[in-house]
């Protein structure tokens, strides 16, 4: 895509988040008329009273937070998957797949059945990074020989680093009450139900600071791309960008996880979907895959409610079904030399 035709882009995705923002407020398990949205949404913003106190509590209390978190998670996991790929110069790479998300859910779920001394005072999402952390550490460790990094480990050692949290995770949950166990195997599998007002300011927070940190840098994670040495001789400090994207990468897996759990394969597909529409460079990749993130999570929520009325059904389960074929199609691709 042409440079100039990227803020085209941009406007269009802004404006399709504001569509399904306004569709995710107005559609649940009982639909609301998109004038009653906009008169309550603008009574809150104009400070005037509310006409029907009834719809303010499901529009403003519930339903908006809740599209807010969505949006943030989804341009905050589509963000880190821009990042671990660059980092590891693998387009399979993403929170998920690596064990990034599982890392980060143990640790959030150790704080929330234990307390926050399981983590010497950390809360849920200090305990999240640092669990995140230690996760992609491993597989970055494990998938290397001799200093360099193997495309054939990379998957096979995020697979196995997983697979360790999850059981670790299991052997938690196997240490709670059935009444704590239900709510707690929800979140689990992701979900953003529940998600109030006092949540969004931590990931609102973290999200846009990394997405900022990282534009900035589009040049130097091209020039990554290219190998350590031609990184290093285009002037970038190769070991001081690859630590600030493993930091990045799990700050904002572990903000994700610990608001709404373990939503999986978002870092995977929106950023390939951004390189389809405006090529490799990160900085173009990184405002449309951050935009097109929430958009994809807003729209996956709306599914979510609305595939198995009055029942909500876990937003990890839809896009898990999305992403393991697109995973599998992209497997098939590179084995065939294609990608």
């Amino acid at each position: 895509m042409p440079g100039r035709m990227v803020p085209v882009l941009l406007a269009g995705l802004a404006a399709a988040l504001a569509a399904v923002a306004v569709a995710g407020v107005t559609i649940g398990s009982v639909d609301l008329p998109p004038g009653a949205v906009w008169q309550v949404i603008g009574s809150h913003l104009t400070g005037a009273a509310s006409p029907d106190p009834l719809r303010d509590q499901v529009i403003w209390e519930i339903r908006t937070p809740r599209v807010l978190v969505a949006a943030l998670v989804g341009a905050g996991l589509s963000v880190a998957g821009v990042a671990l790929q660059a980092l590891v110069r693998n387009p399979l790479a993403d929170p998920y797949v690596l064990g990034v998300s599982a890392g980060a859910s143990l640790g959030a779920v150790l704080v929330v059945s234990f307390g926050a001394t399981a983590f010497g005072g950390l809360g849920v999402t200090g305990a999240a990074f640092a669990t995140a952390l230690v996760s992609v550490l491993a597989v970055y460790a494990l998938a290397q020989r001799g200093g360099r990094l193997l495309d054939s480990r990379l998957v096979l050692a995020g697979v196995a680093v997983g697979y360790l949290c999850s059981a670790a995770t299991s052997f938690v949950q196997l240490r709670l009450d059935p009444s704590e166990l239900q709510g707690l195997m929800f979140w689990l599998m992701g979900s953003v139900a529940g998600a109030a007002w006092s949540d969004l300011g931590v990931p609102a927070a973290v999200i846009a600071a990394c997405t900022l940190f990282l534009l900035p840098r589009g040049r130097s994670m091209n020039a990554l791309l290219a190998g350590d040495d031609a990184a290093a001789g285009l002037g970038t400090s190769v070991p001081a960008l690859r630590i600030a994207l493993l930091a990045v990468a799990s700050l904002l897996t572990a903000t994700s996880v610990s608001v709404v759990g373990g939503i999986g394969f978002v870092g995977l597909m929106v950023p390939h979907a951004a390189r389809f529409l405006v090529g490799a460079d990160h900085r173009r990749v990184l405002p449309v895959a951050a935009l097109g993130g929430a958009v994809f999570l807003v729209a996956v929520d709306i599914a979510a409610r609305t595939a198995d009325r009055p029942n909500e059904l876990p937003i990890g389960i839809f896009t898990t079904g999305l992403g393991v074929p697109f995973f599998l199609w992209l497997l098939r691709r590179r084995a065939g030399g294609t990608a």
